[in-house]
C-alpha cells in the first residue's frame, strides 16, 4: 500500500488473489490489503477539515459526526453559490443532524492568517486537534500553453501550499492527541510522464500535497499518522459535474460515502502503524472486509465495468 509507483489493474505476483468465493469490482482485481489496527472511534475528538462545506470534505465531516465527533468546517462560501451546493452554515447544520458538534469557520488557506486564526479558534473551542483533513482544492485540467499564471498560482496556492501550511500550523496540537491523523487527498505519487503532460500544472499541485505526505510521514514517524487517500473511480462532485464531464460522469461515478467511509478507517487506526501510505479507497475498505461495492454506484443500472476510472488511476 505505500505505493510510489502506478496504480494498475493488471496481475501482481506478490499479491495474492482472493479466494475463489470471493468477488470484486474489475476495477479491484486483486486488491492490496493493508492490516488495519483499529483503536476505537471518533467520539470526542476534533476534526479539522478544509474545503469542508461540501463534496468528499464534508462527507468525512458527516461519517466522524455519526460517532460525535467535533467537527470543525473551514471553507470560504458563506453565502450560496450559483453552481456549487454548500455554505459553511448549511455544512455545520448537516454536522449537528449527524450527531456530532460544529464549528464553521471562514476561512482562506492561502492566507497564512486565516490558517492560524482558525486553528487558535479550534483549540479554544474544543481543547484541541486530533485529525487534520486536506480536502481544498483547485483544479484546471488545462494544458501548459492554456493554463495562464493566475490558475497556476490558485492551485499551487491552494493544494501545495495550503495542504503544507495547514499541516505544519495544526503539528503542535496533533502531537498532544492520542492517536493523531493527517489525511491528505491526494493522488499516488508517479514520475511517468502521462500523467503530467495533460494537465501539467494541476499534476504538480496535486503531486505537491502528496509529496507532504511522503515527507512528513518520516519526519513525524511515531508522533502523526501522515497518509493520502484516492478514489479508485469517479466521485461525484461539483467538480466532476462542472469541469470533468457534467451527468455522464456523474453517472458513472461512485458517490462521496466511498471516501468517507475508508477515511474513516484511516482515521480510527492506529497512527503508528498506518502512515506514509497513499491509499485507493476500495482497497481500503476490501482490507476491513468489505466486498459488496454497489452501493457506492451513484447510478444503480451502471455496472461495474462501467464506472469512469479516476484519471490519475
Amino acid at each position: 500500500m505505500q505505493r510510489i509507483q502506478a496504480i494498475s489493474n493488471q496481475f501482481n505476483p506478490t499479491i495474492p488473489p482472493p479466494a475463489s468465493n470471493v468477488t470484486y469490482p474489475w476495477v479491484m482485481k486483486y486488491p492490496d490489503f493493508f492490516p488495519f489496527e483499529q483503536i476505537g472511534n471518533l467520539k470526542g475528538k476534533t476534526v479539522i477539515i478544509s474545503g469542508g462545506s461540501r463534496g468528499i470534505g464534508l462527507a468525512i465531516g458527516i461519517r466522524a459526526a455519526k460517532d460525535g465527533a467535533n467537527v470543525v468546517i473551514l471553507a470560504k462560501t458563506v453565502d450560496p453559490h450559483p453552481k456549487l451546493p454548500g455554505t459553511i452554515a448549511s455544512a455545520c447544520a448537516e454536522i449537528e443532524k449527524a450527531g456530532g458538534k460544529a464549528l464553521g469557520i471562514q476561512c482562506d488557506i492561502r492566507f497564512e492568517k486565516d490558517i492560524q486564526a482558525a486553528v487558535q479558534k479550534t483549540v479554544e473551542t474544543f481543547g484541541g486537534i486530533d485529525i487534520v483533513v486536506n480536502s481544498a482544492s483547485a483544479i484546471s485540467l488545462t494544458d501548459t500553453e492554456s493554463t495562464d499564471m493566475k490558475k497556476y498560482d490558485l492551485m499551487h496556492s491552494i493544494n501545495t501550499r495550503g495542504t503544507y501550511l495547514m499541516s505544519k500550523t495544526c503539528i503542535p496540537y496533533l502531537k498532544k492527541s492520542s492517536n493523531p491523523h493527517i489525511l491528505n487527498l491526494s493522488p499516488p505519487l508517479n514520475m511517468q510522464s502521462k500523467w503530467f503532460a495533460p494537465h501539467l500544472a494541476y499534476t504538480m499541485a496535486k503531486y505537491g500535497m502528496s509529496m507532504c505526505v511522503l515527507g512528513m510521514s518520516e519526519e513525524f514517524k511515531g508522533s502523526i499518522g501522515v497518509n493520502a487517500l484516492w478514489p479508485r473511480t469517479s466521485i461525484a462532485t461539483a467538480a466532476v459535474q462542472n469541469v470533468l464531464g457534467g451527468d455522464s460522469m456523474m453517472q458513472a461515478s461512485r458517490n462521496v460515502e466511498i471516501m468517507a467511509d475508508s477515511a474513516y478507517v484511516i482515521l480510527t487506526s492506529c497512527h503508528k502503524k498506518t502512515t506514509g501510505n497513499f491509499f485507493i479507497d476500495d482497497e481500503v475498505l476490501a482490507s476491513v472486509g468489505v466486498k459488496d461495492f454497489t452501493k457506492y454506484r451513484c447510478d444503480p443500472k451502471f455496472s461495474d465495468s462501467q464506472l469512469a476510472p479516476d484519471f490519475f488511476i
